[in-house]
């Protein structure tokens, strides 16, 4: 049941222009922001503060401070559903720097500079790159 809410909760912020750190529908968020609000939308608070981060995905720090946040605060599924968190890496061996929330049809929701909030077709390209996929708790 947490997943489909996740799912029309993330739906509604799909539009949203992409601001780095942002969390607000309608007004800005990049792609943790968009699970931060979804996260909000459905218990009405954040679990944890995320602390400041970098827009470079690039950066050197070598922390998977995304996949512990996310092994925290929602249950770990080998296999995703529509409505679950799905982390991403860019490079093997480098910790996760992106997020996003599985859609139905083979689609993944989330914001990424230069755009908005979207849903994209998970390609062949997006899913070597998934890292981990966590649902939100009941």
């Amino acid at each position: 049941m947490s997943g489909q809410r996740a799912l029309v909760a993330a739906r509604r912020w799909i539009g949203t222009p992409y601001r780095h750190q942002g969390s607000r529908r309608g007004v800005g968020c990049d792609c943790l922001g968009l699970v931060r609000g979804v996260w909000r939308e459905l218990y009405g608070h954040e679990p944890e503060a995320p602390g400041a981060y970098s827009r470079d995905w690039a950066d050197i720090d070598d922390a998977e401070r995304l996949m512990e946040a996310a092994r925290r605060n929602f249950t770990d599924v080998e296999s995703g559903a529509p409505g679950d968190l799905v982390l991403f890496r860019w490079r093997a061996g480098r910790p996760a720097r992106h997020c996003g929330i599985l859609e139905e049809g083979g689609r993944v929701i989330h914001a990424y500079e230069g755009a908005a909030v979207v849903s994209s077709p998970l390609t062949p390209g997006w899913r070597s790159r998934i890292a981990g996929t966590f649902r939100f708790p009941e």
